[in-house]
């Protein structure tokens, strides 16, 4: 990279139209540049010998101690440079023609150039630029050369008739352009050359700081010459320009920086979401890979804007991206230090530079800086450096190294150091951010116990792959994990579901889908298979599942079916559907259940699952009338003081050909066909008589009813709500509606408002399953709600999985914080119990408390199962609390 510090004397530095810094140069431009070099320095000293031959102006020795001034001149309005940077164009405002023009007015030629040579060159060594002191020199003869020569022209040729400060002033404006044009020369053997339009601008902007300049230095003389105590004239001119180039620098500086923020943040945004694209792949590696392949490559053009935007010969970027501790290192300029092909967390850990508290930037440069920093320094190649460590919520995501100013000749100054702490932290924000977005994009298309997909992440990857192929779809069921859960517990079931899971993915390998649907049943997509194959498979897959699986000191023995379906079934409009598979393979395990060999493919014969579905919603409102669907209590019980306050009502179905009917199958199908209205009439009508019931025995229990979508679109529900409350005289207050977020959700323009009536009626209402929603956390503000359960599968894996204890734990302090009462479910143990009351979970329901029960049985377990106890001791003063023994 050329720099060279006499371009200054132009208003605008040589290194302005620099080339990229990252770009490498090759030897053979390296030649050129030598060659271009050399030529620059014979032609500048054959010039200077030339107007060393012939001037105009007298050679009095007496004039001779002018040349330490001026050369203590030319150093001084270097140290008095002002760095601007406007639309990523460099400048450095200096005065240089000032001691030049004055150098012209009252110095031999051979004094001035050789006060420019000292000081120019010594500033060339005190930056270290020693690569390029053939061409810095030579454009430094030029720059005195040229305007003595065309100061001497034109005083010869116009005599008396031009006064000798105008003569010296063309000279003294034309060093500015030589400057200017030396510097874009040489961009250009650099193979970096600039556009006319972008040259015409540059030279533009050089000659009027010139102009500007060398009338300053006019001006100054004059009055220092011609006017008692012209001096102090000119001081204070000096002290006005210099304080408007300060704040005409800052108002650009500060634009600058805005334009800095603005563009780093349009490139990181622009990073997301290509991040949300790959992210989004619902067969995507986990999330620490994707993080690195992703944010590294993507924030490439950040890091080369960073190092546009501070000046600087280099910007390092180490990103901590991956748990495991891997350090990614991007390096914007070069050549690339040693040190940065070094890998590994030790990196961050062990380099003191990077080994900062906070969140602050810190300086260090070499000539002042401890021993061990100085040899850092030196291993990077640098003499000073800038850097702030990037860090997140309670973790250092890595850090950012800046070294070297290019064209600014004290280094980097305090703008520099706050406009790189703002980058750090929008940086680390966005670092922050990125990794929260690849977490919940991964968990929305996976399964949070095994690492598997799951429902929603299989049908995005079985929906494409069968836009371009015939597939098969396999489902494979594991038996027994329900007896296993009850005997030991949930949290063996769910090691016996990893295990299985792990044997499927070893056994297909990492480029076949495998899904995990619900509970214990897993599904795979096979591509190119025929139903032969398929078949293969799936009687090797149960095989496999079906092998014993090892609990501690225990060997549970299990079995497993298999059911597939292929996508071109014979003639049929929904070939393509992944839900219609996915049902259909469901069908087919259910039918392998009942074979020998526990596999089965689907067959059309099979469908008289839908039959049976068409039979449910015809026979559902005599099952209402005939007494088969019945209501069953789940009583919940406040934290911790074990007081019954309530229960959730939950609907059964007795069928007479069927047996008993799990909610899961005959509520979807009431739901779907419209006849859910009828379902909740009947279980509220149940719910009021049970509490009236019980507030005439002095027992003040509250009914939790659940709410479907239908529900809530349904504008006349509050009325109909208002209604049964007059007739069966139970204070509304003692009926909680459960409802979901996907049912809110679904309509919110209508479910909304109808929410909002039922709560001005003074029903309780609660979330239901939270937590499992994706985005519940962002509309639970949304919901006038007085409550929220959290789901049972983050209260069950407590006990082994610290993720489910903080998700609950955070739950609960969100919704205290929203002043809202949080309940429980799936409470199955004495150490579940305790943990939340730990956290201040008010209430709790589960199996430990009881399962649910008829209305018999569960006024049975009130009588046996509680303790009752009466305000000072006198029932008849009022209401009975119940304490569960």
């Amino acid at each position: 990279m050329i720099e060279h510090h006499r371009s200054s004397e132009s208003g605008l530095t040589a290194d302005v139209p620099r080339p990229p810094v990252r770009s490498e140069v090759s030897p053979r431009r390296r030649r050129i540049f030598l060659g271009f070099s050399l030529s620059v320095l014979l032609s500048g000293i054959l010039v200077s010998l030339l107007a060393s031959l012939w001037l105009p102006f007298p050679r009095e020795p007496e004039l001779l101690f002018i040349g330490p001034l001026l050369a203590v001149g030319f150093l001084l309005v270097e140290q008095l440079t002002i760095d601007v940077d406007a639309k990523r164009v460099g400048w450095t405002i200096s005065f240089t023609e000032i001691p030049l023009i004055l150098g012209l007015l009252t110095a031999p030629f051979e004094v001035v150039l050789a006060a420019n040579l000292v000081a120019g060159l010594a500033i060339q060594v005190r930056k270290r630029a020693a690569s390029h002191v053939a061409y810095n020199a030579g454009v430094l003869c030029w720059e005195i050369a040229v305007p003595f020569l065309i100061a001497g022209v034109c005083s010869e040729a116009f005599g008396a008739a031009v006064p000798l400060w105008l003569c010296a002033g063309i000279g003294a404006v034309s060093s500015s352009l030589i400057s200017c044009g030396c510097a874009v020369a040489a961009l250009y053997a650099l193979g970096n050359g600039m556009r006319v339009s972008a040259g015409l601008l540059l030279g533009g902007r050089t000659l009027v700081v010139g102009l500007l300049n060398t009338s300053i230095g006019l001006v100054g003389y004059e009055l220092a010459v011609n006017t008692r105590w012209g001096w102090a004239l000119v001081a204070v001119l000096m002290i006005g320009v210099l304080a408007l180039y300060r704040a005409y620098s800052g108002l650009l500086r500060e634009q600058r920086d805005l334009e800095a923020l603005s563009d780093v943040s349009l490139r990181v945004a622009r990073s997301g979401q290509h991040a949300a694209r790959v992210l989004s792949d619902p067969d995507a590696p986990a999330v620490s890979a994707i993080g690195e392949q992703v944010s590294v490559d993507e924030w490439e053009p950040v890091a080369e804007r960073i190092r546009e935007q501070l000046n600087a010969t280099r910007v390092v970027l180490r990103l901590s991206l991956d748990p495991r501790g891997e350090v990614s290192t991007l390096v914007a300029g070069g050549p690339q230090p040693e040190e940065m092909n070094t890998e590994g967390a030790a990196l961050l850990r062990e380099c003191p530079l990077l080994q900062l508290p906070g969140t602050h930037v810190r300086s260090f440069r070499s000539v002042d800086a401890p021993e061990e920093i100085r040899r850092a320094l030196g291993r990077r190649g640098a003499h000073e450096a800038l850097v702030v460590p990037l860090r997140g919520t309670n973790q250092l995501l890595g850090a950012i190294e800046v070294h070297d100013r290019v064209s600014r000749w004290r280094g980097f100054g305090h703008a520099d150091i706050r406009l790189l702490h703002t980058l750090a932290s929008h940086l680390a924000t966005a670092m922050d951010n990125r990794r929260l977005l690849a977490r919940l994009r991964h968990d929305a298309y996976h399964d949070p116990l095994t690492g598997l997909l799951n429902r929603t992440g299989f049908r995005e990857m079985a929906a494409e792959a069968l836009q371009d192929s015939t597939a098969v779809v396999l489902r494979v069921d594991l038996e027994l994990l329900t007896t296993v859960s009850e005997a030991l517990g949930y949290a063996w079931g769910d090691r016996m579901i990893v295990a299985a899971g792990r044997r499927m993915r070893e056994y297909l390998g990492t480029h076949v889908p495998v899904a995990r649907l619900e509970a214990n049943s897993f599904a795979v997509l096979l591509r190119e298979r025929t139903e032969g194959q398929a078949a293969e498979i799936a009687a090797s897959l149960r095989e496999l599942i079906a092998e014993p699986y090892p609990l501690d000191r225990l060997v549970v023995e299990a079995t497993a079916v298999a059911g597939y379906v292929s996508s071109v079934p014979a003639e049929e409009d929904a070939e393509g559907d992944v839900d219609v598979l996915l049902q259909r393979a469901d069908v087919a395990v259910r039918a392998a259940r009942n074979g020998e060999d526990g596999v089965r493919g689907y067959v059309p014969s099979m469908g008289q699952i839908f039959l049976r579905r068409f039979q449910l919603v015809t026979q559902f409102r005599q099952a209402l009338e005939s007494g088969q669907i019945e209501v069953h209590y789940q009583p919940k019980v406040a934290l911790p003081g074990k007081r019954i306050v309530g229960a959730e009502a939950l609907v059964r179905w007795s069928h007479p050909e069927y047996g008993r009917l799990s909610p899961d199958e005959f509520v979807p199908v009431v739901e779907a066909t419209g006849l859910v209205d009828a379902l909740t009439e009947f279980v509220l009508e149940r719910a009021l008589v049970r509490i009236r019931d019980w507030l005439e025995r002095g027992l003040r229990l509250s009914v939790a009813v659940n709410l479907s979508v239908r529900n809530l679109a349904d504008e006349t529900f509050p009325e109909r709500v208002r209604e049964a409350f007059d007739r069966h005289g139970v204070p509304p207050g003692l009926l909680t509606f459960e409802l979901t977020e996907s049912s809110v959700m679904a309509d919110p323009d209508r479910s909304l408002p109808v929410l909002r009536r039922l709560r001005a009626l003074g029903v309780v209402l609660a979330v239901d399953d939270f937590g499992t929603g994706y985005s519940s956390l962002a509309y639970l503000r949304q919901l006038p709600v007085d409550e929220v359960k959290i789901d049972k599968s983050f209260v069950l894996g407590m006990g082994t999985d610290l993720s489910d204890m903080a998700v609950v734990r955070s739950i609960v302090e969100l919704g205290h914080s929203l002043e809202l009462s949080v309940v429980a479910e799936g409470v199955e143990d004495d150490s579940a119990r305790d943990q939340l009351v730990r956290m201040g979970c008010d209430t709790a329901q589960g199996y430990l408390i009881s399962r649910p029960l008829s209305e018999e049985r569960f006024e049975s377990w009130l009588w046996a199962r509680t303790t009752r106890e009466y305000p000072k001791g006198a029932p008849e003063l009022g209401e009975t609390v119940l304490r569960v023994n």
